[in-house]
């Protein structure tokens, strides 16, 4: 299923209206119609801001599959998130299973750019980084901390604080990500 057509399959599961939605999402109505009718493709931003409004995770918007206890993701039917202004990528390596609370993810930046600022997570929400190849900066809480990782560093954090990650160097950074809201209050 489309990323859109989940947006508003689970909006309306959720008996909300766009204009619920909006609020939470701080997305305006207009733009979030605009991507339920698959008019528009947001940015990693908006799309994780729409996830948590939704209360669910941007692997569960991305990924549809059938639930079942032994499953396998082919490299070319991985789900991939790719945003077009800054070329951040986005590729889910695990199976989306919201209910169960973690998402392995792989993330591609592209030299001298960054993901965009993700929203705080629930309370209780933890993520896991490991840096694979190039170098990584992660900004939490608008600035307030900075840590530079290189490849092979690993960082944990709790992500109920704003959160960007960004390539300041002239090579391509890759890194894997572990979002366990296992722990999150509100279902997260």
């Amino acid at each position: 299923m489309e990323f859109g057509k989940q947006v508003n399959f689970i909006r309306k599961k959720r008996g909300m209206s766009l204009q619920d939605l909006s609020v939470l999402s701080k997305v305006s109505t207009s733009m979030l119609s605009q991507i339920e009718r698959g008019g528009k493709n947001p940015t990693i931003t908006v799309a994780c801001q729409i996830a948590e409004a939704l209360n669910t995770t941007l692997s569960a918007l991305l990924d549809s599959q059938e639930k079942r206890e032994i499953v396998v993701i082919r490299k070319e039917n991985r789900p991939v998130y790719f945003d077009e202004s800054s070329g951040f990528q986005r590729h889910l390596l695990s199976p989306s299973f919201p209910s169960r609370g973690i998402e392995f993810v792989k993330n591609v930046i592209p030299p001298l750019s960054e993901s965009g600022m993700f929203p705080a997570h629930k309370s209780g929400v933890k993520e896991y980084i490991y840096v694979e190849k190039g170098s990584l900066n992660v900004e939490l809480s608008k600035g307030a901390y900075n840590e530079q990782l290189n490849e092979g560093d690993s960082f944990f954090f709790e992500a109920n604080t704003e959160h960007k990650f960004i390539n300041e160097t002239d090579h391509e950074c890759t890194y894997f990500l572990v979002i366990d809201s296992t722990q999150s209050k509100n279902g997260g």
